[in-house]
């Protein structure tokens, strides 16, 4: 598969709330990062970021939302994302890794609420003998600054 089709498949997986088998494309040492400041934001460690998670907090998210006494899933949230073509910024073929930029628009829904945000995603990707595997997925929100309502599943 491509990794351009990989991106595509990725978010076809979270727009039906399969949410284990998002998780199993990570990397043992995979992380999902929002950055507050969006584009401007360097390094999550140096400041504050609205989701910096790995693996273990991204299972964690993925029980709570299975949860039936979560009361922000009632009603339950669905989501769809629209992307753009990815673009490959950098292909390693020597260590087997490569960088997608893939601009979307992502709506979030739950009841008669509906969420919209638009940016772009940046896909760190690893070749594996098994495929392609996310060892960083960025969200570079647009205006990601401004005060935003609680997102319930993963853009």
């Amino acid at each position: 598969m491509a990794p351009e089709d990989f991106v595509a498949a990725e978010a076809a997986l979270l727009d039906a709330g399969r949410f284990e088998e998002w998780l199993d494309l990570f990397t043992d040492d995979g992380r999902y990062w929002v950055p507050l400041l969006g584009a401007r934001q360097a390094d999550p460690t140096t400041h504050n970021s609205i989701a910096y998670e790995d693996r273990l907090l991204l299972k964690l998210r993925i029980e709570r939302l299975k949860d039936p006494r979560a009361h922000s899933q009632h009603p339950p949230s669905a989501c769809q994302h629209v992307l753009q073509r990815p673009v490959v910024e950098r292909d390693e073929e020597a260590v087997a890794t490569v960088l997608l930029r893939t601009p979307f628009i992502y709506v979030e829904s739950r009841g008669n609420d509906q969420l919209l945000l638009a940016g772009t995603c940046r896909h760190l990707l690893v070749r594996r003998a098994s495929g392609w595997a996310i060892r960083l997925k960025r969200v570079d929100l647009l205006n990601a600054a401004r005060p935003l309502p609680a997102v319930q599943l993963f853009i």
